[in-house]
């Protein structure tokens, strides 16, 4: 019985980190398209503009639930529950910091990325339930994206998991740190399971992981429905695409479900390729930077501030770059990315073989 109260307490309080990052995040995105497109953002509901995700939370939880008259009533209540749980599971594997994990599994990768399909299941759902043509387009668009990249997502990441030799997340985080009992090289050339730090990082236990990340970030964005590919969503074209019938509570689902997404993705690659919870500071002689850093709550701050790194990378990105055309969005899958990913596979292997042997 206290097991499954724990699990519920667990469950409960990642849910309210969740939903306290997405009003963060939602607020940060606004501030950040503010400033690239030389405006202020929000400036009027609080200080600086503050409360203004509150306010809309505020008011999307005020107003009622509304399914057109020709939709699918199942499908269409069902759809946004769905996209939101498939991501809000995702989470069950990922490690915080050392010994501390909702749940340790031995696959923890493979059911990450399991999960997360779950959610193109749902937008489908969303799209056809609706009966809108323009939900219906943005649907077939997305689970069209989803897809094809995670493709080579998967792939990337299976050219870190050659080089990790495990599914289990906690333990790949562990051989990247001075936590691990393997035996690590930076480059190929310098021991440093003793100096740890950014060296023990997998991106420079083998450089070549360092295209292998760039290719997942980029497939990451791909799979959050995030500009330059967020064509499922094209205003000018779909109105809103997918979730063009939804509003109030349902529609603050896909929006919650979008951001959960965005840092989780985020985590996943921090945690494969960039440290996980270990610190970037190195052992140096006497100053044991890297010992003194890690621990639980250094765990924690580290994930936080890499992911949170990465998500604002995400963020200022949408800003940046326009969309593609739905042709560019799947050359660039098809003829660039999955062929650089099974080349980051070969590499792996023989980096593993000749290397780290």
């Amino acid at each position: 019985m206290v097991f499954y109260i724990i699990y519920i307490l667990v469950a409960i309080v990642l849910f309210t980190f969740l939903a306290g990052f997405t009003l963060f995040a939602v607020y940060a995105e606004r501030k950040v398209a503010g400033f690239v497109q030389d405006r202020l953002g929000p400036m009027e509901t609080g200080k600086f503009g503050s409360l203004q995700t509150i306010a809309d939370i505020l008011k999307l939880l005020q107003k009622e639930f509304i399914s057109p008259a020709s939709a699918d009533k199942i499908l269409f209540a069902a759809a946004p529950v769905i996209v939101f749980v498939a991501v809000y599971l995702g989470f069950a594997a990922m490690p915080w910091a050392p010994n501390l994990a909702p749940a340790a599994l031995n696959l923890g990768l493979f059911y990450v990325i399991a999960i997360i399909s779950v959610e193109a299941i749902g937008v489908l759902m969303a799209g056809w339930g609706s009966n809108n043509k323009f939900a219906l387009l943005g649907a077939l668009r997305s689970v069209a994206q989803l897809v094809s990249y995670e493709i080579p997502a998967g792939l990337s990441l299976i050219a870190a998991v050659m080089i990790t030799q495990t599914l289990d997340m906690q333990t790949v985080t562990i051989n990247q740190g001075v936590l691990s009992q393997e035996r690590l090289l930076c480059l190929g050339l310098w021991e440093v399971q003793h100096v740890g730090g950014l060296f023990a990082w997998n991106i420079f236990q083998a450089p070549h992981l360092i295209l292998a990340y760039i290719i997942y970030f980029i497939a990451s964005l791909a799979e959050c429905n995030r500009a330059p590919f967020d064509i499922p969503e094209a205003e000018s074209e779909l109105v809103s695409g997918y979730h063009t019938e939804y509003g109030g509570l349902r529609f603050a689902f896909f929006f919650l479900a979008e951001y959960c997404l965005m840092f989780l993705v985020a985590m996943i690659g921090v945690i494969l390729f960039l440290g996980g919870w270990n610190t970037p500071l190195p052992n140096i002689g006497s100053l044991k930077l890297a010992m003194w850093t890690t621990g639980t709550a250094w765990g924690i701050v580290w994930v936080l501030v890499k992911t949170l790194a990465v998500v604002g990378v995400q963020i200022l990105i949408r800003w940046t770059l326009p969309r593609l055309r739905v042709d560019q969005l799947m050359s660039l899958c098809w003829k660039v990315l999955t062929p650089l990913a099974f080349l980051c596979i070969v590499l792996s292997g023989i980096w593993r073989i000749l290397v780290m042997v």
